[in-house]
C-alpha cells in the first residue's frame, strides 16, 4: 500500500497545478438533486460515539438521517456503544449502538460489520476518521459490492494531523488511506476541507456539501426567560457563549485571557457573563478554569457542561453573543446554530466560515492579540448592532444552510455515486 506523505509535511498552501486540474469552490447555492433515483436506495451513516462525546457529528448524522428519512428508502444509523452513556437522540428511528473490542477509540465493533453485511446498503456513509468504525467500514467494503461515502469532518486538516500523529498514521495505513482511495467520494464540509483533502494527494472525487439546520426547532428570537429559570447565575448579565467541547481545539484559553483582557478595559465590565458549555475532553475543563482564576475572572466564567434539548435551546435564545476561537475545524455546527439563533458571531479563520463578509461577526486569526482585538469589538458594538449582524446571519442559514436542502444535495450525490444519476454540481473530480 502507498503510503502517505509525512503528516508534519502536509501544506494547504499552494497545490502544484491545483487551479487548472481541481477548482473544489462552488456555489453555496447549489441546485437540488438534478437526477432521480432508479430504484430505492437503502443508506447506512455510521460514526463512532454518538453520545455528547463524539462532539459535532453526533448531532449532524441524527439531523442528516432524519430529513433524508423523508426521501429514501431506508436510513440508518449504526455507532459505537460508550460505556453506558446514550446518544444525544436515544429515540431515533433505526439506531444500533455496537460494542467495541479494546481501547474505546482503538477498538474496532465486529458487530457492525456483521449488521452492515446483513442489511446490504446501498451507500454507507462514514462520518469521521482514526477509529474503529474506519476499520469496519474497510471491511465491509472488502465483502460488499455497496458505495462507500467518506466524510472527514475537519479531521484531515493540518491542525487535527499533527494531534496524535502516531494513531492518526498507524490509522491511515490500517484503514483511513484505503477507504480514502476506494471511497466512491469523499465529503467535504467547505472548500478549504476539499483543499487540505487534494493537499494529501487523495485523487478520490469530493463532494463539497455543508452542514444544515432545522429551523422548524429555531425560534430565533431572543428570549432570557428560560435562560433564567435553567440557570439562575445569568439574569441580569449579558452572554458571551461557547458551545463546544472542552478541548485544546477549540482555543478557549486565548478565548478566556482575551475576555479577561477586555473586561479589564470595560467600564462595568462584569455585566458579560463567557459562559462554556459543552463535554469536558481530557480534562481541559480544569486547565480552562484554572485560567480563569488566574486572571481574575472566575465569577465571570461559567463552565456549565453538556447541553441538550431545551438547555441548550435555552442558552442559544437568551445569548448576545457567540465565539468560537478553533485552531482547527471542518465545518463547525455550533457556528450554525449560532446564526440561525440570531447571535452576532465571534470566529477565527480556522473555522472555514467567513461570518464577516455577509456581516453577521467578525472573524479573526488564532492569536490572542487577534482574538482580543475582535472580541472588544464584538463586546463594544452596540446592542442595535448586534442585533444587526444576528439578522444577517439568519438570512445567510435560511438562504443556504436548511438541511431539507442538504439532504437533497446529499441524495444527488448519492445517485451519482450509485451510478444512479448524474454528477452534481457540488461533486469536483480529480482530473490528472
Amino acid at each position: 500500500m502507498r503510503m502517505p506523505v509525512a503528516l508534519e509535511e502536509v501544506s494547504t498552501e499552494a497545490i502544484p497545478g491545483s487551479a487548472d486540474r481541481y477548482r473544489p469552490r462552488v456555489s453555496e447555492a447549489d441546485a437540488a438533486p438534478r437526477g432521480g433515483l432508479s430504484s430505492p436506495m437503502h443508506v447506512c451513516h455510521v460514526s463512532w460515539l454518538l453520545s455528547p462525546r463524539g462532539g459535532g457529528i453526533p448531532p449532524v448524522v441524527f439531523a442528516l438521517a432524519a430529513h433524508q428519512r423523508r426521501r429514501l428508502a431506508s436510513v440508518n444509523v449504526l455507532g459505537v456503544e460508550d460505556g453506558g452513556r446514550g446518544p444525544i437522540d436515544p429515540e431515533a428511528p433505526s439506531l444500533r449502538l455496537h460494542r467495541a473490542l479494546g481501547p474505546s477509540a482503538l477498538g474496532w465493533p465486529p458487530g457492525m460489520v456483521l449488521d452492515l453485511l446483513s442489511r446490504q446498503p446501498d451507500v454507507v456513509h462514514l462520518h469521521g476518521l482514526f477509529t474503529g468504525v474506519s476499520l469496519a467500514a474497510r471491511m465491509w467494503k472488502q465483502w460488499a459490492s455497496g458505495t462507500l461515502v467518506v466524510a472527514p469532518h475537519g479531521m484531515l486538516e493540518p491542525w487535527a494531523l499533527a494531534r496524535s500523529a502516531w494513531k492518526k498514521r498507524l490509522f491511515l495505513h490500517l484503514a483511513e488511506r484505503a477507504n480514502l482511495e476506494r471511497a466512491r467520494c469523499i465529503h467535504a464540509l467547505c472548500s478549504e476541507e476539499a483543499h487540505s483533502i487534494r493537499a494529501l494527494g487523495l485523487r478520490t472525487p469530493i463532494a463539497v456539501v455543508p452542514n444544515g439546520v432545522d429551523l422548524d426547532r429555531v425560534r430565533g428570537e431572543r428570549d432570557v426567560r428560560a435562560c433564567s429559570a435553567l440557570f439562575p447565575h445569568t439574569r441580569g448579565r449579558r452572554l458571551l457563549l461557547f458551545l463546544g467541547r472542552i478541548h485544546p481545539k477549540k482555543g478557549l484559553l486565548n478565548l478566556v485571557r482575551a475576555f479577561a483582557a477586555v473586561q479589564r478595559e470595560l467600564a462595568g465590565g462584569d455585566e458579560w457573563l463567557l459562559l462554556v458549555a459543552g463535554p469536558d475532553q481530557i480534562g481541559h475543563a480544569a486547565q480552562v478554569r484554572a485560567l480563569a482564576t488566574a486572571e481574575g475572572v472566575s465569577d465571570q466564567v461559567d463552565m456549565v457542561g453538556p447541553v441538550l434539548g431545551e438547555k441548550k435551546r435555552a442558552l442559544l435564545a437568551a445569548a448576545d453573543a457567540f465565539a468560537l476561537p478553533s485552531y482547527s475545524e471542518g465545518f463547525s455546527m455550533a457556528v450554525l446554530e449560532a446564526l440561525a439563533w440570531r447571535i452576532p458571531a465571534l470566529v477565527t479563520r480556522s473555522c472555514n466560515f467567513d461570518v464577516a463578509q455577509f456581516g453577521a461577526g467578525v472573524v479573526c486569526d488564532a492569536t490572542l492579540e487577534s482574538i482580543t482585538e475582535s472580541l472588544r469589538s464584538l463586546l463594544c458594538a452596540t446592542r442595535a448592532e448586534r442585533r444587526a449582524m444576528g439578522d444577517a446571519g439568519r438570512r445567510r442559514v435560511e438562504a443556504f444552510y436548511r438541511w431539507d436542502h442538504i439532504a437533497g444535495q446529499l441524495e444527488s450525490v448519492y445517485a451519482w455515486a450509485s451510478r444512479q444519476g448524474d454528477r452534481p454540481r457540488c461533486v469536483q473530480e480529480f482530473l490528472a
